[in-house]
């Protein structure tokens, strides 16, 4: 039996096995990821495990052992960001952040307009109590890295539109670690406007693309 004719229906299976839902806080309809994490887990397993059998028979074996395992690892990883985004959701209900789930990473997408005023790094009021809600789920879950991200449009000086979107990733940064994140986990950058979301030729454009991005990515550790 070729490898491939093992894994090809195995991974797919599992990848289908998610279910769709709705979410009741963005409306929007979204598969769990716990699904695809077993899926792909299940896939590398079963690879590694076909490929360390001799024969036929020993290769199928090894890939379905392979395969149970990976998809257990890749499901806890999915069932532990599955349950932090669901309290990012139910923490930043009725707040201004976008929450973006894209494969096991989430994405907290904070517009400049709620971050931050006009050419400033200094957060509103709005952004504190958001990032305080941010900081008390980061701390429950601490098996995830954090990646913070400013980005700025196009209008000005690329050089000073770099150094403000460094300035606003540090002061998020600076205070989600000011409210019990450890630093340890906290990774800072600025882009300028060197990767827009939209067009920067009218208003509505450049508003989307001035913005901060907080990256949760989990570490392998998650325990679902």
């Amino acid at each position: 039996m070729r490898i491939s004719r093992l894994l090809t229906p195995l991974a797919a299976a599992i990848l289908l096995a998610g279910c769709a839902t709705s979410d009741p806080y963005g409306g929007q309809t979204q598969r769990s990821s716990t699904a695809m994490g077993s899926g792909i887990g299940a896939a590398v397993g079963a690879a590694a495990g076909a490929l360390s059998g001799d024969g036929s028979t020993s290769r199928r074996d090894r890939a379905l052992i392979g395969a149970a395992v990976g998809a257990a690892a890749g499901a806890g990883i999915g069932v532990y960001m599955d349950r932090q985004e669901q309290q990012l959701r139910e923490n930043l209900q009725g707040s201004r952040i976008e929450i973006d789930r894209r494969g096991d990473d989430i994405v907290l997408n904070m517009p400049s307009g709620v971050t931050f005023g006009f050419d400033s790094a200094d957060l509103t009021s709005e952004a504190r109590s958001s990032l305080n809600e941010v900081a008390s789920v980061l701390t429950e879950y601490q098996d995830t890295r954090v990646n913070i991200a400013g980005h700025t449009d196009s209008t000005g000086e690329a050089s000073y539109n770099q150094q403000l979107s460094e300035r606003r990733a540090q002061a998020v940064g600076g205070y989600l670690s000011q409210n019990g994140v450890s630093s340890t986990r906290l990774n800072t950058s600025g882009y300028g406007a060197t990767q827009p979301v939209a067009s920067n030729d009218n208003e509505q454009g450049r508003a989307q693309n001035r913005r901060v991005e907080i990256t949760l990515t989990p570490t392998g550790d998650g325990q679902g």
